[in-house]
């Protein structure tokens, strides 16, 4: 069936760029490395194993790139932790192993788009983090100063240059990164392959068996026989329960409005708030005269706003207010991110799982580059080699910082099981508007429907299939979210991002009215 997901949310990168396709695995196959997912934690770590002659085989539920990667903002900055707090909860040591950790992971994409001739747009430049409001100048002290101990030639700033309003104090950050995302891993799923490495598309793993010697990753195609398997799919799915206690995810949106070239400066720039506005630029080649000033923010819980469009347009007029000079809106999108409880992502060995299976999980809003720090710590892990920061990004943790957060997204987590108490937000399925969802009570049961622009139903049930949450109707994406955890289907059930790894059960509406 093919899918309903809603294109019209299209990034800027998928706009701009053609992937290769790979042929799904259609038989049994055996190898070293099993990676599962090809986004830019999956290809960085299939990629560098194979620099270091192990077989890998690559395999993704959809294409290459299309999960978050494609929906990214592209940069490279400070962790969304911030220095202050890391150093807060973990110590000066641990800050200094994360700056390391951040820094290391940019000179490690630099020096592979050299080697392998990629042709990304990456770009060097200067990142800056300034107040959001007065009360956010002391943050921006500790932070200036936590950052200088951690190592980093930070620079406190009255105002970020070149910046046509009033930006208050600020800091610089060095050395800081942009790239388009979509043609790196275009890049690198080529250079993969030059390796010798396999790749299969349309190629779901649907569940990881084995022991300390050898796995299984079961898929829609068959089985994958490996030394070593690597979950590199954003949120695991092979974790039915521990990893998502300890991370919840999160929508992020974005839009990239035109403005005169040479009209803001190249930089990074993001603010104290909280959710916090993320602004950079990027010049697609057809362009001439003008850029595209892309900004992100107004963040919000997977599922707990079934019509968030409103959010794209107080992006806009945080724009318009801030850059007088902006032009029409080109593009709108959103991504998910997935957030820790306790800052660092979660990079390593999975949690009471053999020691060859492990995740790349928790980005924070720092996905480019947890992706690549989370390929360095996993080849050495599988080599055998020490690496400085394993502790850090350990997934088995416990979370003893950050312990209110936890509290709380366990709480917000409970409370959406009381859907299941709660009628259909519709009396009759006429009341459904076309290019919209709504729950539907059916005795005992609830329906997920969805009509089309054309008037079909589309119909599921709305029992999510990680762990039984109600799933809500996301009007901008047009699909089914789950509350819970963060597993997103399309209108037909199919799985558009874990936890869930398998569909939504299709409801026939008219054997039910019988």
């Amino acid at each position: 069936m093919q899918s309903t997901r809603n294109d019209s949310s299209t990034s800027i990168w998928q706009a701009t760029t053609t992937l290769p396709t790979f042929p799904p695995l259609e038989d049994d196959a055996e190898t070293d490395v099993c990676v599962i997912g090809a986004g830019i934690a999956g290809l960085t770590t299939a990629y560098l194993l194979t620099e270091q002659n192990q077989k890998v085989i690559l395999i993704d539920a959809h294409s290459i790139g299309s999960g978050e990667t494609g929906r990214t903002t592209a940069h490279f900055f400070p962790p969304d932790e911030w220095y202050h707090n890391i150093e807060s909860d973990f110590g000066a040591e641990h800050a200094a192993l994360v700056a390391n950790s951040f820094s290391k992971a940019v000179d490690l994409v630099e020096s592979i788009i050299g080697k392998e001739q990629i042709d990304c747009s990456f770009e060097r430049l200067n990142g800056y983090l300034y107040a959001f409001s007065e009360k956010d100048f002391k943050n921006i002290e500790k932070e200036f100063e936590a950052a200088r101990r951690a190592g980093i030639a930070v620079q406190k700033l009255e105002q970020v240059p070149g910046i046509s309003f009033t930006t208050g104090p600020c800091i610089q950050y060095p050395n800081q990164a942009q790239f388009h995302p979509l043609n790196y891993l275009k890049g690198l799923a080529n250079a993969f392959v030059r390796n010798s490495g396999v790749i299969h598309c349309g190629t779901r793993a649907l569940k990881i068996e084995g022991d300390k010697l050898m796995q299984t990753v079961s898929t829609n195609g068959g089985e994958i026989k490996a030394k070593s398997v690597v979950v590199a799919t954003n949120t695991p799915f092979n974790n039915k329960v521990v990893m998502h206690t300890k991370q919840a995810a999160y929508r992020t949106y974005v839009i990239g409005v035109r403005v005169p070239k040479k009209s803001v400066p190249r930089i990074l720039m993001w603010d104290t708030g909280d959710p916090y506005y993320y602004v950079r630029l990027e010049t697609p080649e057809s362009e001439s005269g003008s850029e595209i000033l892309i900004v992100g923010g107004r963040d919000h819980k997977v599922g707990q706003d079934i019509h968030p469009e409103h959010r794209y347009d107080e992006i806009e007029q945080w724009v318009r207010e801030r850059f007088p000079m902006a032009q029409s809106v080109e593009y709108r999108w959103s991504g998910e991110i997935i957030e820790p409880s306790d800052g660092p992502a979660f990079l390593g060995h999975n949690p009471m799982d053999d020691n060859n299976v492990y995740v790349i999980t928790g980005d924070s809003g720092n996905g480019m580059t947890h992706g690549t720090i989370g390929g360095l710590i996993i080849t050495d892990h599988i080599m055998g080699r020490h690496n400085p920061w394993i502790s850090i990004y350990n997934p088995a943790r416990k979370v003893i910082h950050g312990i209110s957060d936890f509290v709380t997204e366990q709480a917000n987590t409970l409370v959406q099981y009381s859907d299941w108490l709660r009628g259909g937000e519709v009396d009759s399925i006429q009341d459904i508007p076309a290019g919209q969802g709504a729950i539907v009570q059916d005795g005992p049961h609830k329906w997920a429907v969805y009509r089309d622009d054309q008037g079909q139903l589309h119909a599921v049930s709305a029992k999510c299939t990680h762990l039984g949450c109600v799933v809500h109707f996301n009007s901008a994406e047009r699909s089914w979210d789950c509350p819970c955890h963060g597993s997103r289907f399309d209108t037909n059930g199919e799985v558009l991002h874990g936890p869930a790894s398998t569909p939504l059960a299709v409801v026939n509406l008219e054997l039910n009215k019988a």
